[in-house]
């Protein structure tokens, strides 16, 4: 392990908590895998970097652990011990959305973004009802278990999202270089509301509601809806969304989520928060949308005949056809390539629908 990181493999923190591994790091923390050799199980140990924060990180932990939910992260300790303090959350066995989109997925079939768009204004919906607002929601704070499968969704860093707000707020009033210079603030930026730009100390839990516009949007297109980096302040402030070209969305079978999602998303991303929906509210209208919840399975296309139909050998179980109308993507299939696919119950053969082509 580098020497320049806080924690070392086997460091006890607290008399408790062993340390395995390095997980990686943010802005504002670096987050390890440990041991918790009182209850018997692995854990998340999270860190700041800066150790002027002990008491920002202490009120953040506090703040978080009031969130009981199935689709955030728990908190489950805080502990300083001589020059730092941590916190302990639960293990999620899987990686953040931003890397499922950089890495796996260019964007997510309406189906499956359906399913995440309901998990996340879930998770929003009981932060907001237990008087927590997030202030920094972005793939990179969302957990996905069982990464192409996606089988579970949860809300990461509440903990830490005031101090996140702190940082933001400094570099917005230093101008464009301390936006620049500042890892928290350009990662945030094509997420946040036009009022957060404007007087972050103001906010309302609206600027949560834009922050998952935005990332559904980007979900369903494979684009940032303002763009990102420092272009992105100015559109966000003045300008629509960018316009959406998206061909697959334009398929009969997948059409209707595609718009009725996109409708919902333009709500979330209105500049005046008051116009904007509650996460309750997008709960109930994610609960009209249809979408079936189906395991994604993984394989290759091993036979594609006429450029229409074909088969899927999948990495466990029987070859699945499927034909080109259930393909979600802008790209030609070919065969060998790789799939991610929902298999449903067929004649002769099962059939795959939908399908995603996979990095």
């Amino acid at each position: 392990m580098r020497s320049d990181r806080i924690q070392t493999v086997g460091d006890i923190v607290g008399g408790r908590y062993e340390v395995k591994g390095y997980l990686n790091q943010g802005g504002m923390q670096e987050v390890y895998t440990a041991y918790d050799k009182l209850l018997l199980r692995d854990v998340a140990l999270k860190v700041p970097k800066n150790e002027s924060a002990i008491k920002r990180f202490k009120r953040s932990a506090v703040v978080s652990a009031r969130i009981n939910h199935s689709n955030v992260a728990k908190t489950l300790d805080y502990l300083e011990t001589g020059d730092h303090s941590y916190l302990i959350e639960e293990l999620i066995d899987g990686i953040d959305l931003s890397r499922v989109i950089k890495e796996r997925l260019l964007y997510l079939d309406p189906h499956l973004a359906a399913w995440t768009f309901h998990r996340l204004a879930k998770g929003v919906a009981a932060s907001h009802h237990a008087g927590v607002m997030h202030r920094d929601l972005k793939p990179s704070n969302v957990m996905v278990e069982g990464v192409e499968a996606m089988t579970g969704i949860k809300i990461t860093d509440f903990g830490i999202a005031k101090m996140a707000e702190e940082e933001l707020a400094e570099a917005i009033a230093g101008g464009d270089e301390s936006l620049t210079a500042s890892q928290t603030a350009i990662g945030a930026l094509p997420y946040m509301a036009p009022e957060m730009i404007d007087d972050i100390k103001s906010v309302t839990t609206s600027v949560d509601i834009w922050s998952l516009g935005a990332m559904i949007y980007e979900l369903l297109v494979g684009k940032k809806p303002f763009g990102s980096g420092l272009r992105a302040v100015n559109a966000i402030q003045n300008r629509d969304p960018l316009p959406i070209n998206h061909l697959p969305g334009r398929k009969p079978q997948f059409k209707n989520n595609f718009d009725e999602l996109i409708e919902i998303v333009r709500l979330c991303l209105n500049k005046d928060p008051l116009k904007r929906p509650t996460a309750d509210d997008l709960v109930v209208k994610c609960e009209s949308l249809c979408y079936p919840r189906i395991t994604r399975e993984f394989g290759v296309v091993s036979k594609f005949e006429n450029g229409f139909w074909g088969f899927i050998t999948p990495t466990v179980g029987r070859s699945v056809f499927f034909h080109i109308d259930s393909v979600y993507s802008e790209t030609v299939l070919r065969t060998g390539d790789k799939v991610s696919f929902a298999r449903h119950s067929g004649g002769g053969s099962d059939r795959a629908f939908p399908i995603m082509k996979v990095h």
